[in-house]
């Protein structure tokens, strides 16, 4: 999918799943889950074992599903971005600013969104070409960072990461957020192995999305 629809596609979700298995099947099984319940966005974080396996298993299982995308989570440096691009992934999330993955991602049309808790850093990248600024970790600094950076740069495409619910996930897109980053709030099942308890969560998730766009 080219780099344009993938980000038109994370917007139009508003929930990218943040997975985090205890391995690459595992790994999988998550994603399932949430893909099962319409959270069609889905970021491998580098911490699964085999993480990249993760991401060609889910690339090869959905490649004729146009809604879902796959990406990869907590790269930290251009040689990991690099392995996830290989094994298919559609677009890159890092929880800082590595100028080198941005870069990169730039030079193969893939995605990229580095994190930041500042203005500065927000700047930063997008001077660098992110497409997306991952604000992180999100319930640290909370809407009210949100406000203060759209103050000045109103043209920033944010998305917070971290203590994001179905309950206050309204008050992040209210302040302009393009869309939100979910972990364990979505995935939380998994500790259990009660997968559809994720599916269950991920429609509660889409159904809060499109409340909050009404």
């Amino acid at each position: 999918m080219e780099k344009e629809k993938v980000i038109a596609k994370i917007k139009e979700v508003g929930v990218v799943a943040v997975i985090r298995g205890d391995d690459a099947e595992h790994g999988v099984k998550i994603s399932d889950a949430c893909i099962a319940g319409g959270v069609t966005a889905i970021e491998v974080a580098f911490t699964t074992p085999r993480a990249h396996e993760t991401i060609k298993t889910l690339v090869d299982k959905y490649k004729d599903n146009e809604n879902v995308v796959i990406g990869a989570g907590t790269v930290l440096d251009p040689e990991t971005a690099r392995i996830a691009i290989l094994n298919g992934a559609e677009f890159v999330v890092s929880p800082s600013i590595n100028l080198a993955t941005i870069k990169l991602c730039n030079r193969y049309r893939v995605a990229c969104m580095p994190g930041t808790t500042t203005i500065e850093g927000v700047l930063t990248a997008m001077e660098a070409g992110a497409d997306i600024v991952k604000i992180f970790p999100g319930e640290i600094v909370g809407t009210k960072l949100i406000k203060a950076i759209k103050g000045p740069v109103p043209q920033a495409q944010l998305m917070p990461t971290g203590g994001v619910s179905v309950e206050n996930l309204h008050e992040w897109l209210d302040v302009g957020c393009v869309a939100v980053g979910a972990g364990g709030s979505l995935t939380g099942g998994a500790k259990t192995g009660d997968y559809q308890l994720i599916t269950d969560t991920a429609v509660k998730f889409i159904e809060a999305v499109k409340a909050a766009r009404k």
